[in-house]
């Protein structure tokens, strides 16, 4: 009788343990959940925070960009206009002095052939 009781006892205490630790894995598995969620729900919060910033950095972006652009065509058509203003210039004085001009050129050319061979001469010397 007196191992029947133990036994009893032995179950009655396992079957204690047992669901002691059923308990315990229910209790953990609750406060992971828990985690989860409180995570889950941080991570919404940044996404629904950071969009926006994201969105303004994407705009600020694109406006700079198009203000480069913008800001290249408008040198573009400014040295367009100057090379245009210069060359009738030119032609106009052309018109207007031709001796002068073919002078001038003729002096310019002079000059010009007189540094490359200068530049020549000092490149073959060692």
């Amino acid at each position: 009788m007196i191992t029947n009781a133990n036994s009893q006892h032995s179950d009655n205490l396992a079957d204690r343990a047992a669901s002691s630790a059923d308990n315990a894995i229910r209790s953990t598995q609750s406060a992971v959940n828990g985690a989860l969620d409180h995570l889950a729900g941080n991570v919404q919060d940044l996404r629904h925070q950071a969009s926006p910033m994201l969105d303004r950095a994407t705009m600020q972006a694109s406006a700079l960009a198009q203000r480069g652009v913008d800001s290249m065509r408008s040198t573009s058509q400014h040295l367009r206009d100057s090379a245009r203003h210069t060359s009738d210039n030119t032609k106009g004085y052309i018109r207007d002095e031709p001796i002068k001009a073919v002078l001038i050129a003729a002096a310019t050319g002079a000059v010009l052939m007189a540094l490359l061979n200068l530049l020549g001469h000092s490149r073959s010397r060692p």
